[in-house]
């Protein structure tokens, strides 16, 4: 009996852990935390909160589509959705391979020239670190929207027509690398951990604001960063350029001049003033680079070419910085980007792609233990699918060859790895796709648009 009584009372113990460690979670998608626990005093020692909240992304997006569907509206749109968090996962990729190398610069700043010697233990160097990374964001965040080179690594996180909080994942692979600089000086006195602890709070907090199923937080929206004020952030409109670059806070943009609220009289226009019209993730990632040196190779004078670059991205010769605003488009409405795929085709799209997730998600769990060639030869496979996918999303004529050959290369490999029950499926599953799209390939199967 004693014995049953403390098997119960073990199970009850763990199930209410299990319960705090989820409230905990989700209260860190709203920026709500105990200071007092999570006081670090080395960089090594913050744990990767944005890893251990995938999940909560995924159920944040479930919510909020059904709550969408529930107003009447569409919802997240599978190829859109799929997208953004293809560029999430890019996003992922890259930051197994940089390894935290991002924050090394901003180690050593504080290491050897620090000013002040703030406790790490303290709840008051939490609260100022919170506030200083939120208001290096916000520096950061306008110079990503007025310095071309940066716009054309942020802009992949404004290339979606929607607006949901799948777009919060939606971000550039070289994201971190444009911004980290803004941050150093916060290395002059805030410990590395409470920067590198907030830096990720700042962007979970980030995530759920991406959303049009919130109308408004009430008298919050005067100090928050919310939904409305980040809607306008998102517009294509005239009246939404340039505006609401706060992460956590909007005080910022109203001390500084850039806050504009959102117009219930205009309906707002997502995506680029130019907007490209795929699916593809890596296209998506790299497009804009391209033109940036296009527009660097069309002027003659070095000081031209210089401001091609580094000025705003509507800049033109006889212009000021960011541009003439007569000149720029003021977006009214327009056709979103879309491609209806017959059913079958979305089945095996999401079965596919779950097949890549979860082979990401093992990466992610075992990337410290594996060789540096090892962690980027699967990153090139996960970036490689996603492509892929994104390729049968735009309904590309190279993507079933494509898909063919990254079919029959898995299944071969799979083959390789061991002979388990579960591998011998996989390889079934990899044959018999690739055979599909030969099929196709070969003319005696179709991709049919759906008639919507």
């Amino acid at each position: 009996m004693a014995d049953m009584t403390f098997a119960n009372v073990s199970r009850d113990s763990g199930l209410s852990e299990v319960m705090t460690n989820h409230l905990k979670g989700i209260g860190r998608m709203f920026y709500i935390h105990s200071p007092k626990e999570q006081l670090y005093q080395k960089p090594e020692d913050v744990p990767n909160f944005f890893r251990q909240s995938y999940p909560y992304f995924l159920i944040f997006m479930i919510i909020e589509h059904i709550v969408l569907r529930l107003k009447g509206r569409k919802g997240i749109r599978l190829n859109d959705g799929i997208t953004s968090i293809s560029h999430g996962i890019i996003q992922e990729c890259g930051r197994l391979i940089w390894r935290g190398a991002e924050s090394y610069l901003y180690t050593w700043i504080y290491t050897h020239y620090r000013i002040i010697e703030l406790p790490w233990d303290n709840i008051w160097t939490w609260y100022a670190a919170a506030l200083g990374v939120d208001f290096c964001y916000y520096w950061m965040h306008r110079a990503c929207h007025e310095v071309h080179i940066l716009w054309a690594q942020h802009q992949v996180h404004h290339t979606s027509e929607d607006f949901n909080m799948g777009v919060g994942i939606r971000q550039s692979v070289l994201q971190g690398w444009c911004g980290f600089i803004f941050y150093l000086p916060l290395a002059l006195a805030i410990p590395p951990a409470q920067f590198i602890m907030h830096h990720q709070f700042s962007y979970l907090y980030m995530f759920w604001i991406h959303t049009e199923a919130i109308k408004s937080l009430g008298p919050l929206e005067y100090i928050l960063n919310t939904p409305s004020h980040h809607r306008v952030h998102h517009g294509s409109n005239k009246y939404c350029l340039d505006v609401n670059y706060g992460g956590v806070l909007i005080i910022w943009d109203r001390l500084f001049g850039t806050f504009r609220p959102e117009n219930d009289k205009i309906e707002i226009v997502y995506g680029l003033i130019y907007n490209q019209p795929s699916f593809n993730p890596m296209y998506l990632q790299i497009f804009y680079t391209g033109y940036v040196i296009e527009k660097f190779r069309r002027f003659e004078t070095w000081g031209e070419k210089i401001k091609a670059v580094v000025w705003g991205p509507s800049w033109e010769p006889g212009t000021p910085r960011l541009g003439d605003d007569a000149m720029k488009l003021d977006i009214e409405a327009r056709e979103k980007y879309d491609v209806l795929l017959p059913g079958w085709c979305n089945f095996y799209i999401v079965l596919h792609y779950s097949v890549i997730l979860y082979g990401f998600f093992e990466l992610a769990s075992k990337y410290m233990g594996m060789t540096p060639l090892s962690v980027i030869i699967f990153v090139l496979y996960v970036i490689a699918s996603l492509t892929i996918i994104g390729m049968v999303l735009d309904n590309s004529k190279y993507a079933p060859m494509l898909e063919v050959l990254r079919c029959s290369a898995l299944a071969f490999l799979s083959r390789s790895i061991a002979t388990t029950p579960i591998i011998t499926a996989l390889q079934v599953f990899y044959v018999t796709s690739a055979m599909f799209w030969c099929l196709h390939t070969l003319k005696l199967l179709e991709i049919k648009k759906k008639v919507d």
